[in-house]
């Protein structure tokens, strides 16, 4: 899978540096990945939570930090749209970010 955004992780580490590990190796995990479909990447990270848009939902670090992507299935895209901890997810609309 391509991924799109690598800074807005980085830029996130920066400000929370126990996150920075975890991020990398998502990262390393995800571009070694083919995804055709939600199921795929259900199976590959069974909690994450597969939503409306293509939208996927990853817990980072033990849960602390929350991910959100878009996957372009057909295309092998995934962009970053929010990393975050958990009360600013809880301000974002995780359906139009």
């Amino acid at each position: 899978m391509r991924i799109i955004a690598k800074r807005t992780l980085r830029n996130f580490w920066k400000q929370h540096p126990t996150a920075k590990g975890p991020l990398e190796a998502w990262h390393q995990e995800v571009a070694h990945a083919d995804w055709a479909s939600p199921s795929a990447v259900k199976s590959h990270f069974r909690s994450a939570s597969v939503l409306q848009g293509n939208r996927v939902v990853f817990n980072v670090a033990g849960n602390q930090y929350r991910l959100v992507v878009k996957i372009n299935y057909p295309y092998r895209v995934v962009y970053v749209r929010f990393i975050g901890i958990h009360t600013e997810y809880d301000a974002i609309d995780v359906t139009t970010i």
